[in-house]
């Protein structure tokens, strides 16, 4: 691992035997408008994920719905043959309609089918992370995840997966995931204002168990809040790189992966998920999402 990585804010996490910096990038938003089609600009795609690795980032999240098929080629075009490293995290569980909604696709042989897909778009052999997305795009939804997860089981013992985790999953899922395999992260929607996790969080970090929250800026709309603009101001900080810092300090096992489709506001995200926060500051934080 590069020395500059272990110089990223937050340090570094281990993902099963897989190590990773705490501050990774998600590649979402280098899809088109709506994560469908082409990105506007091609080559600045590319650009951002070459910073991405030269800033010694070395955990970069995707999925081969995101598009679909687009950021998956993007990372391919741009960075393989992969570093040693560089560690990619997929998802599957869901697919792509024409009209730009997410669908669950999480019967076996739709699972079989994405992790096929993601492995040759991605020009791999054996897939890093597999996260088994649950629940719709409105969130979690009770039920057992039995059926999808034991698919998924069956494709890391054919060697087709190193580690598994969940998305958008209920804490009786999370539960129910790790009686069946272990995992090695869960990857829920948690930022400042939506703390309905933070029960699970900690019971992950004693489990040693890592948490990526998505949406860590509020996702298509963004953060607002009154105390979090007040911290930001004492800080000469944007209130973006208020909420970055916070989750890095919130607990250990939080892996952050923000998006962007520009260098320069990788490199601001980079920059302000860096940012000393006071004790001060972060009692006045912690009250936004009570």
């Amino acid at each position: 691992m590069s020395t500059l990585s272990i110089s990223l804010p937050g340090g570094i996490w281990t993902l099963g035997d897989l190590t990773v910096t705490r501050f990774g990038y998600g590649a979402m938003q280098l899809a088109g408008p709506g994560v469908m089609g082409p990105p506007t600009d091609h080559d600045g795609a590319l650009a951002v994920l070459r910073e991405v690795v030269d800033l010694g980032i070395t955990h970069i999240d995707t999925a081969d719905a995101y598009g679909p098929r687009v950021t998956n080629q993007l990372i391919r075009e741009a960075l393989h043959p992969y570093a040693d490293s560089l560690h990619i995290v997929t998802k599957v569980g869901a697919t792509r309609d024409e009209q730009g909604g997410w669908p669950p696709a999480r019967r076996p042989e739709d699972l079989r089918r994405a992790v096929h897909e993601n492995l040759e778009n991605l020009g791999l052999e054996t897939l890093d992370v597999v996260n088994l997305r649950l629940g719709d795009a409105q969130g979690p939804r009770p039920g057992s995840l039995a059926e999808a997860f034991e698919t998924l089981v069956d494709l890391q013992r054919q060697g087709l997966i190193r580690h598994l985790g969940v998305s958008n999953a209920t804490a009786e899922q999370v539960a129910e995931a790790r009686s069946i395999a272990p995992i090695v992260c869960v990857q829920n929607m948690y930022n400042l204002a939506h703390r309905h996790d933070d029960e699970l969080i900690d019971e992950l970090a004693e489990q040693g168990i890592a948490y990526v929250p998505f949406f860590p800026l509020g996702g298509f709309s963004p953060l607002q809040s009154s105390a979090l603009s007040a911290v930001a101001a004492r800080l000469h900080a944007t209130p973006m790189s208020v909420a970055l810092a916070w989750l890095l300090r919130r607990s250990p096992n939080i892996l952050l992966i923000p998006g962007t489709s520009s260098v320069a506001h990788l490199r601001e995200n980079v920059a302000g998920a860096g940012l000393s926060l006071s004790d001060e500051d972060l009692a006045e934080l912690d009250k936004i999402g009570r």
